[in-house]
């Protein structure tokens, strides 16, 4: 027998599904099309054939029938009303068939649900005793938070009077946390299982108040099992990463293995206790930090396929957006870590050395990958870009002198040409006699460096032993010091750098008394 409802044609182009839901609720999913209609057409004239049916106050029926036919088909009335049409097409599959009976009486159960659901929600008494259940879940859920409020701040106090007389930085273990590292981890760790039960009981209590009415039912019965869903999607993506995150682990483990042996070798060269040609003690820090570099990188390059979602799209995109801001950030950066290895492999400069750079002169502190910084001996350390300090000439107070550590002292002054040069020569070697912690050896000496129009310039060389003071800066002082006191007592005015003339009377200053009678003798300098 021909029925009128049989799908135009095998499986009838199946056109896109479409659901059909009442009161928030799904009832099936349509595929067929039917006599024409499209199965949102036929979602459509159902929802209008469930309005009608549920119009009136008459107790409801909800009935199945079995319609005979090739293909067979399944009818659902509701009140006497034909409401659905389900025919094999629908449920989608080869064998879809033998299955209709099985989603009809599914369908059927689902609809006689729905049907109940709107007959309550016209009832005020539902909605009275509904609100009233929410009113109660809504208090014991604030009742629990506000336990665990107070609970967490016990917990907290208690652990801060606890952990808060730990032994002293000084004479705690290597091993032993200090108070404030332990309270701050256990801050975390409370404020993170607080925030974990916070969750469960406002995904409870969103369970229990969604339920008690019944427009919203299917909502709370699906936040009931969504916590519970994401947990377990959680533990499982957890278990399927593991094998991947123990196959990168190894990777780093090598990587760090290597890197051992690395080091131990290039250390011992530091040291000078190994030799390779083309490597010193110089450039074996840098080689370090190249080599581990690499081998990272090479390590992560390795071991990223075997990162949780690293085949995924969303990870995929990260990656490109972090390759491209650091493309466009780190142009300076690249720049400044080029130079730094530049000065390190050049060796023209080395920690201790003294040297001038610029404006700036000092001891150089540390030569990092990315600055190096100078102790003045005023009080101040200066961090110079390395590749400020590449772009400019280095001058080395230290490299040339015998005792490492040491540096160069030379200073100049400009004399006129009525005192003879053979004066000037000994007055200022016997101002680098008398200066503490200049060598003997090599012996200072003194160079004309010009003959300008009014003035001879003599500039004094000479190197510094491990009695100078470590800061140039005060070496510097003590041999202009004596320089003064020598030319004072020879009677040679010193007119630097501006000399022009001799003066009517000799500007020089007699000997003693060195401080004006009403100031009093200074404070010594420490």
């Amino acid at each position: 027998m021909m029925v009128l409802w049989a799908p135009l044609g095998a499986r009838a182009a199946e056109a896109t599904a479409a659901d059909l839901s009442l009161n928030q609720r799904k009832l099936v999913t349509l595929r067929a099309t039917l006599k024409g209609e499209s199965p949102a057409e036929r979602a459509e004239a159902a929802q209008q054939a469930l309005a009608a049916a549920l119009a009136g106050p008459a107790p409801d029926r909800v009935e199945r029938q079995v319609l005979p036919g090739e293909p067979p088909a399944v009818r659902l009335l509701v009140n006497g009303i034909a409401v659905l049409h389900l025919v094999p097409d629908d449920l989608g599959g080869a064998h879809a068939g033998p299955l209709l009976d099985a989603a009809a009486l599914d369908a059927e159960r689902r609809l006689r649900q729905a049907v109940a659901e709107v007959r309550e929600a016209r009832d005020p008494k539902a909605w009275a005793v509904g609100l009233a259940f929410s009113l109660l879940a809504s208090a014991a859920a604030a009742g629990l938070l506000w336990a665990l409020v107070q609970l967490r701040r016990r917990l907290l106090r208690r652990a801060v009077r606890q952990l808060g007389a730990g032994p002293a930085a000084a004479s705690r273990p290597w091993w032993q946390v200090s108070g404030e590292h332990a309270i701050a981890v256990l801050r975390g760790l409370v404020g993170l299982a607080s925030w974990g039960v916070a969750l469960v009981v406002l995904d409870v209590w969103a369970s229990v108040v969604l339920r008690q009415f019944a427009w919203t039912r299917p909502w709370g019965e699906r936040a009931g099992d969504w916590l519970l869903t994401q947990l377990l999607d959680l533990g499982r993506a957890a278990l399927g990463a593991v094998p991947g995150l123990l196959t990168a682990g190894l990777i780093f483990l090598v990587a760090r293995g290597a890197l051992g042996v690395l080091r131990a070798v290039l250390e011992r060269v530091e040291r000078g206790e190994l030799q390779f040609a083309g490597l010193d003690a110089d450039t074996a820090g840098p080689t370090q930090r190249l080599v581990a570099m690499v081998v990272w990188l090479f390590a992560l390059a390795m071991a990223y396929p075997y990162l949780p979602g690293a085949s995924t799209e969303a990870f995929k995109g990260v990656t490109v957006l972090a390759g491209l801001m650091v493309s466009l950030g780190a142009s300076g950066v690249v720049g400044q870590l080029m130079a730094g290895l530049s000065l390190m492999y050049s060796r023209s400069l080395r920690v201790g050395e003294y040297v001038r750079i610029g404006e700036v002169e000092g001891t150089v502190t540390a030569l990092g990958m990315f600055a190096t910084r100078l102790h003045t001996g005023l009080g101040e350390e200066v961090s110079l870009p390395n590749a400020v300090v590449f772009g400019q000439p280095v001058r080395n107070f230290s490299r040339l002198v015998q005792d490492d550590g040491q540096y160069v002292l030379h200073t100049a002054v400009t004399i006129g040409y009525a005192t003879p040069w053979r004066q000037v020569h000994a007055m200022l070697l016997e101002a680098a006699r008398r200066t503490p912690g200049v060598l003997a050896q090599p012996a200072p000496y003194v160079v004309q460096t010009a003959l300008s129009d009014f003035y001879v310039e003599y500039r004094l060389c000479a190197q510094g032993s491990r009695a100078a003071p470590r800061r140039r800066a005060e070496a510097m002082s003590q041999l202009h010091a004596h320089i003064q006191d020598v030319f004072n007592e020879n009677g040679v005015q010193i007119m630097s750098p501006h000399y022009r003339s001799d003066p009517a009377d000799p500007q020089v200053v007699a000997a003693g008394p060195w401080f004006a009678p009403q100031s009093g003798p200074l404070p010594p300098q420490g």
